[in-house]
């Protein structure tokens, strides 16, 4: 039987770590607020949102919460980023993506400072992240390196496969994984004989977004595989892009859907935001 990764016990582990680094912070006079911007009232988003007020509050840190009508515009949005850029007491700004239709999601990212970029999309962001420098790293990817390394996986030398190639969880997840000393490889729709791939992978990363996409003919024994996905099924019930049942009894260890990545992406925003009221955007 494979290891279970718990990504909601490794998570509280670092939130806990942060409530007493945020408690130290406030005694050296540091505080400061992470503002959350949500444009419409998508469900999915409006549950994000909550989920990350709830670590701002577990933690010890403000939040600041604007909750946008979906007709907001473009421009009326891109005033309030610049105001909360102005703003010496907002440590980092978010705009819960996906913004809608009419709004330009690239220019969006692009206007928040990068110091107060705690999601880690910005050009400067990513950039930093590709050389080598300090910055904030995004999320879920950084949160996956946790995982593994509180988890006692070794990555140094191990090949890692990567399914998806997006820039919030594919590519990034990549350049960390080099920084590792990993072994690395990126599969995407158009890779010939995938599954011949995926089965020399020591770590499998599964992040292309499909349900149940992952089954045993893509996992060699005693691989490590991470489940990035999250659907929910038509009973209701949730999955990833791993076929877990079949997966499981092949695998060394691997993440559940829910509990696994998920609880880690708002973890590390939260260390992100940390760092930044610290004054330094340290790598993790």
């Amino acid at each position: 039987m494979a290891k279970l990764i718990d990504g909601k016990r490794i998570s509280q582990e670092i939130k806990d770590e942060l409530k007493e680094q945020v408690t130290a912070l406030k005694e050296q006079g540091k505080t400061g607020a992470l503002a959350v911007i949500q444009v419409g009232h998508d469900p999915a988003s409006s549950v994000y949102v909550r989920n990350k007020k709830n670590a701002c509050a577990y933690i010890g840190i403000e939040s600041l919460s604007y909750e946008l009508e979906e007709d907001t515009t473009q421009q009326e949005l891109l005033h309030l980023i610049e105001k909360l850029n102005q703003d010496g007491n907002v440590k980092g700004i978010l705009v819960q993506l996906p913004v809608p239709e009419h709004i330009d999601e690239n220019a969006v990212i692009r206007a928040i400072r990068p110091d107060k970029d705690v999601d880690g999309f910005h050009p400067q962001s990513v950039g930093a992240m590709a050389i080598g420098q300090p910055g904030f790293l995004p999320c879920t990817p950084s949160g996956i390196i946790q995982l593994l390394k509180r988890s006692g996986v070794g990555i140094e030398g191990k090949h890692c496969v990567i399914i998806g190639r997006s820039n919030i969880v594919g590519k990034p997840m990549a350049l960390l994984m080099l920084r590792e000393n990993a072994t690395v490889t990126i599969t995407h729709s158009k890779t010939q004989d995938l599954k011949a791939l995926c089965k020399s992978a020591d770590i499998l990363i599964a992040a292309l977004g499909k349900p149940l996409f992952v089954t045993a003919e893509y996992v060699k024994e005693g691989a490590v595989v991470i489940d990035v996905g999250i659907h929910r099924k038509e009973d209701n019930k949730l999955c990833g892009d791993v076929d877990f049942a079949q997966v499981e009894p092949l695998a060394s260890a691997i993440t559940p859907v829910p509990g696994g990545v998920g609880p880690m992406t708002i973890a590390m925003l939260m260390q992100n935001c940390v760092h930044s009221i610290a004054g330094n955007e340290e790598r993790v």
